[in-house]
């Protein structure tokens, strides 16, 4: 049933040499890789005027200046993660150029950053996706916790397909968002352009009001500078594009912040040049399209839609970049090696599968509020930024190749501009921001603990050419037989264990419940096997694990006492169907797990079942 069902949601298994094909041209790829960033225009202009209209509609002028710093850094990035691209055409961006330009540590906290980030990707773009659909259906918003899980489950099926499967998916809601909101945008400045529209800016540009400050500067470039999140994700996905991978990802990278920074610029322009303020019950984006088409109209709701839909979506730029990223820490035995293996249909699925998980918990933790969630987001990703475009100034200062001072100063200004956010950050969020401060010592924790494991691991394994394998030449073989009861299991796995073993042993754990069956089972054991000698343990506590751990530690000192090799042989029946595996006790399962603590060898006798 079970492989029924993964058959129908996931599809049929792809060769290991389909893989060439499962490899996007530069539409799939904008389709695939651009909606985090490309919907982030949606909430982006919306934080600024949240922040800026907080103080006094006489502020919102200020969204102008804003929007030009936000354009600088956004050039700054592309840029920056283009050298970057090219330079690291493996993937990994930010966590490949931090470790190796300023340590494994910084890579560490740049990998680590952008997990959490992706995690944080998709539950902000799908719970901006619910208020968009909420703007349009107030009736679906006291279900938004649900229908949010169930986005990011059905986004998670789709990433498990492949990724050529995703891309195709996501072109109807990418395109579709792409072509409405410049269609939109076109209109609305062409009104602008014409005077069919009045201008209703709540203030003049550079007008003085009360309470306009640094901070509330600061403010609100932090917040608008959300809309730059994902621009990042290219660089880690490199791999994935068609050759030349890293000439055709770095051409993706730019078309996409292109139409970034338009969508930007356009909806900044238009919330100023029409007095928009921020409203509970609808978006600014919502507001600005009922201006420029007067009224809430087919193209209003088409506009709402393709809004919505992008949003949901954009939560694929996580399952595309995050186990690519954690492939990449895998590698480098910072992740369990789990997350390099290939799904059926040639994915990362177990970082798709943990992808989801760790959005959905998210979504519970901070009830798919963007507000609470998005200063933990843009820590995550100004994080590497700030990292990762430093970094490329000391990589530029040790090649000093054609250009190289012209390249470094770009990621200065990138640099600059992005340190100086996480600062702001944590200065103006750090109710929301915190967090970050106690998950990255974790993580980093975490990741040098499973390296040192597989280190060890490495040394222990290893075979030196210089020193000769450590032999063990055994006098004998002792088997310890674990019976619960006399079946045809049991009786086929004493007789497997005798033709293996110079001395066998068959042990069982008896209860106080019933003595008089305990006794009858031993009396049947001897006259079913007079050569096999048969211990009876007895348990007052109910305890199997802890009494059969200590009889194989005694017979462990006779076997090495003796120099024989110690087998533990667990008779087990497999029922026919998976399902019937609920039906009865995991014994076995407790019992391997508490015996492969010792050095000893444990081993199963499988009996199948016919029904």
């Amino acid at each position: 049933m079970w492989r029924f069902l993964k058959r129908v949601l996931i599809g049929k298994p792809l060769k290991t040499l389909d893989e060439g094909g499962q490899h996007l041209n530069r539409f799939k790829a904008l389709a695939l890789l651009s909606p985090d960033a490309l919907s982030s225009v949606a909430y982006g202009p919306e934080q600024v005027t949240i922040a800026l209209f907080a103080v006094s509609a006489l502020t919102l002028w200020m969204q102008i200046p804003i929007a030009i710093l936000v354009l600088v850094l956004l050039a700054a990035i592309t840029f920056s993660y283009q050298q970057i691209i090219h330079a690291y055409p493996g993937g990994g961006g930010a966590y490949m150029v931090s470790s190796e330009n300023w340590g494994k540590r910084a890579g560490l906290v740049a990998g680590g950053s952008l997990l959490v980030d992706y995690m944080l990707t998709v539950a902000v773009s799908v719970s901006s996706g619910m208020d968009a659909i909420a703007a349009a259906i107030p009736g679906l918003r006291p279900y938004s916790i649900l229908i949010s899980i169930l986005i990011i489950l059905g986004l998670m099926v789709i990433n498990l397909r492949g990724v050529r499967e995703s891309a195709t998916f996501l072109m109807i809601p990418v395109y579709l968002f792409i072509l409405t909101i410049a269609i939109m945008l076109v209109v609305g400045l062409y009104n602008v352009a014409t005077g069919a529209v009045p201008y209703m800016a709540t203030a003049h540009i550079g007008q003085s009001a009360g309470g306009i400050s640094i901070v509330l500067f600061l403010r609100a470039f932090s917040s608008g500078s959300s809309s730059l999140t994902g621009v990042e994700a290219i660089s880690n996905a490199v791999p994935n594009f068609k050759e030349p991978k890293a000439k055709n990802a770095a051409g993706t990278l730019l078309m996409m912040s292109a139409i970034l920074g338009f969508f930007f610029a356009g909806i900044t322009f238009l919330s100023y040049y029409y007095g928009i303020v921020p409203k509970n019950d609808t978006t600014v984006l919502a507001q600005i399209t009922e201006r420029t088409f007067n009224g809430r109209g087919v193209a209003f709701y088409i506009i709402q839609l393709s809004t919505a839909l992008i949003l949901a979506v954009a939560a694929n730029t996580g399952f595309s970049a995050f186990p690519q990223l954690a492939f990449n820490l895998a590698k480098d035995k910072f992740m369990p090696h789990s997350y390099m293996d290939k799904g059926d249909r040639l994915g990362y699925s177990n970082g798709i599968i943990s992808l989801a998980v760790g959005a959905i918990i998210l979504i519970f933790i901070f009830n798919g509020s963007v507000e609470e969630l998005i200063p933990l987001y843009a820590v995550g990703v100004f994080t590497p930024f700030t990292l990762s475009q430093s970094g490329m100034i000391i990589h530029w200062n040790r090649l000093r190749g054609a250009h190289w001072q012209f390249k470094a100063m770009i990621n200065f200004i990138g640099a600059a501009i992005s340190g100086l956010l996480v600062v702001t950050l944590f200065w103006l969020h750090f109710q929301s921001a915190w967090p970050y401060l106690i998950l990255m010592p974790i993580m980093a924790l975490v990741f040098t603990k499973i390296n040192h494991h597989y280190q060890m691991v490495a040394k222990q394994l290893r075979v030196i050419s210089q020193e000769p394998i450590k032999r063990h030449h055994y006098d004998g073989a002792t088997v310890v037989v674990l019976v619960s009861n006399l079946t045809k299991v049991t009786a086929q796995a004493v007789d497997y264990a005798q033709s293996i073993g110079d001395r066998v042993l068959a042990m069982h754990v008896s209860f106080d419940s019933n003595p008089a069956k305990e006794h009858r089972l031993g009396v049947e054991f001897k006259d079913e096997f007079p050569d096999v000698r048969y211990v009876d343990i007895h348990s007052s506590y109910r305890s199997i694990t802890e009494p059969a751990s200590r009889f194989v530690d005694e017979i462990a000192k006779g076997a090495q006492e003796r120099n024989h090799s110690l087998t533990i042989l667990i008779p087990q029946f497999v029922p026919r169907k998976s399902w019937q595996h609920a039906l009865h006790n995991q014994n076995s399962l407790r019992l391997r797990a508490a015996l492969s603590r010792r050095n000893v060898t444990v081993s199963t006798y499988y009996f199948h079942l016919e029904e």
